[in-house]
């Protein structure tokens, strides 16, 4: 007898949690909105997306050559005519007015740098060599390159 009035008791239980319980659960639609107004969000939150943008931005804007001064870009074309015309005027001081022939073995000594001409079936070989710290650098011209004398006026 007390199994059964267990049994009836936990049934009891069972009945009234379920009559507790909701008939039907409701559930709502998920609808995904964009923020950023580029890709349909409201432009209301445009202003806000990009303060929010600057203040993370770790890089700084830097001038480029479009916001430059005329007058500085001017004197900066000034000098650089100024040491390419000093420059063709030592070469043709120092190898006449042919300027150096690349087309011809040769070795040039420039205050601490020597300087090696070696023209081959590929093209020339300049080799610049630091005589005090022995560095060096090769610098290879393709036989196509238009020209045979460098630095002639």
């Amino acid at each position: 007898m007390k199994r059964l009035i267990t049994t009836f008791f936990a049934t009891g239980i069972l009945a009234s949690l379920m009559l507790l319980a909701p008939g039907q659960a409701d559930a709502q639609d998920f609808v995904y909105e964009p923020t950023n107004p580029a890709f349909g969000g409201s432009p209301v939150n445009y202003s806000w997306m990009m303060n929010s943008a600057n203040s993370q931005n770790k890089f700084q804007r830097s001038g480029s050559g479009f916001s430059r001064d005329p007058l500085a870009n001017f004197e900066e074309s000034l000098q650089r005519q100024v040491l390419s015309q000093l420059t063709r005027q030592i070469i043709g001081d120092r190898f006449g007015e042919g300027g150096i022939d690349l087309s011809e073995r040769s070795n040039f000594e420039f205050g601490e740098f020597n300087i090696s001409v070696n023209p081959g079936p590929d093209g020339v070989s300049i080799q610049i060599q630091n005589i005090l710290s022995g560095e060096s650098t090769t610098v290879t011209i393709p036989s196509g390159f238009s020209g045979g004398n460098f630095g002639g006026s």
